[in-house]
């Protein structure tokens, strides 16, 4: 299995913050959910990623082709999509397509055109009349046609109704259905990435908690309760984060660990639980 993308050991030291040795690989033909909480080094890892920002450590490949080298051949084949567009309000959607023809050597009207009456945005329209969700289809219709083998996305969703988003699912799934393309997908609405990430990497506070099969991510954690009277220090030690209220706690502690304590309420937890927790957290991971 060849990787669309290999990061290894990447750093960037800003004033205060320091993201530090983030190590991932993306399998070519999966979809990859990139969490964390914010401020934890998602988008500056992508910029990185992107050779958008200059790293300080560590090296980048995409598609096997060393990122900085290689920046105009990987961004030919890599479509990405941010929370904010990219394109002239002024623009029309057929503004779009001659211009972007400028930019891609494999850049093909007719896939774009069809894209957009898929999508069911006029191409007369310009760029500052389209909702929010418009724009994004509009991000989508541009990278499907450059033959994006690569798809970046940083925050798309913030803001989308559930439609909305249920469509940019379908979309995604569509993509990587040739095994041939990939997605790195950053997001904050994590019951999204339940539904179609294959991988996770978690990333908190600028350092990499994990990454791998999404699967086995979310079974190597439990959210536990309890009464007042079952938050022991022993339980504490065990404890990744946890919150207290008026009758008892929850929280969230590793699947081995959980099974040290029958008398705990136990059941599987959620990627947003597992986030949350490790960010309230006083055990750290």
């Amino acid at each position: 299995m060849s990787d669309a993308i290999n990061v290894k050991n990447i750093s960037k030291i800003y004033p205060g913050f320091t993201l530090k040795d983030i190590t991932f690989d993306l399998p070519k033909g999966y979809i990859m959910g990139f969490i964390g909480p914010n401020g934890a080094g998602k988008t500056t890892t992508i910029k990185l990623i992107l050779n958008m920002i200059q790293r300080d450590g560590g090296t980048v490949e995409v598609f096997g082709l060393e990122n900085i080298a290689h920046d105009a051949e990987i961004k030919e084949q890599t479509g990405v999509v941010f929370d904010n567009h990219y394109f002239v309000d002024e623009w029309t959607l057929n503004d779009i397509n001659r211009v972007m023809a400028l930019f891609f050597s494999n850049w093909q009207s007719s896939i774009y055109r069809k894209k957009l009456e898929q999508y069911q945005l006029n191409p007369a329209k310009k760029v500052k009349e389209l909702s929010k969700g418009m724009r994004l289809k509009l991000m989508l219709a541009v990278a499907f046609s450059h033959d994006a083998k690569l798809l970046i996305l940083d925050e798309p969703t913030s803001g989308l109704d559930p439609v909305a988003r249920d469509e940019l699912l379908d979309t995604l799934a569509e993509f990587i259905q040739d095994g041939e393309h990939s997605v790195l997908f950053s997001t904050h609405i994590t019951s999204d990435l339940e539904k179609v990430a294959d991988y996770i990497t978690f990333i908190n506070d600028g350092r990499l908690i994990y990454t791998g099969i999404k699967d086995e991510f979310i079974d190597s954690f439990r959210l536990v309760k309890g009464g007042k009277e079952d938050l022991t220090p022993d339980v504490k030690a065990h404890l990744i984060g946890y919150r207290e209220y008026g009758s008892g706690f929850e929280g969230i502690m590793y699947t081995e660990y959980a099974n040290y304590f029958p008398n705990l309420l136990s059941e599987k937890s959620s990627i947003d639980n597992i986030i949350v927790f490790t960010y309230k957290g006083t055990n750290g991971l």
